[in-house]
């Protein structure tokens, strides 16, 4: 029986030592992985998570910005219907139309004068 366990305790010593060699092996086929992919990452441009929350965060802050101002504005434009209708408008008040057209009259009536052909002859 001396024999009989002599031949297990090298058996066990066997396969202790595969598995050994097997997880060593494990271990470099992980690192050669990820290897690889850092390197593959890196020639595609991708961003890290860290800037990609930085970003993230910038684009909520602007967001929470604009529906404020939206809110703004809609408080100030609803104030301003309570005066009396509708916004100013950006065009020249009356008067000014008026005086363009009259100024713009008076010549062609000179020019027609003077070219005689309201006179008797």
């Amino acid at each position: 029986m001396q024999v009989d366990n002599k031949l297990l305790d090298d058996l066990a010593r066997v396969a202790a030592g595969a598995a050994g060699a097997v997880t060593g092996i494990r271990d470099e086929v992980e690192a050669q992985m990820r290897q690889r992919m850092e390197r593959l990452l890196a020639r595609m441009d991708v961003v890290s998570r860290e800037e990609f929350e930085v970003v993230r965060e910038l684009a909520a802050n602007a967001r929470r910005e604009q529906e404020a101002l939206a809110l703004k504005v809609a408080d100030l434009e609803r104030r301003l219907s309570g005066f009396g209708g509708s916004a100013p408008r950006k065009s020249a008040p009356p008067a000014t139309k008026k005086t363009t057209a009259t100024k713009a009259r008076k010549p062609a009536k000179k020019s027609a004068a003077e070219s005689g052909d309201n006179k008797p002859d």
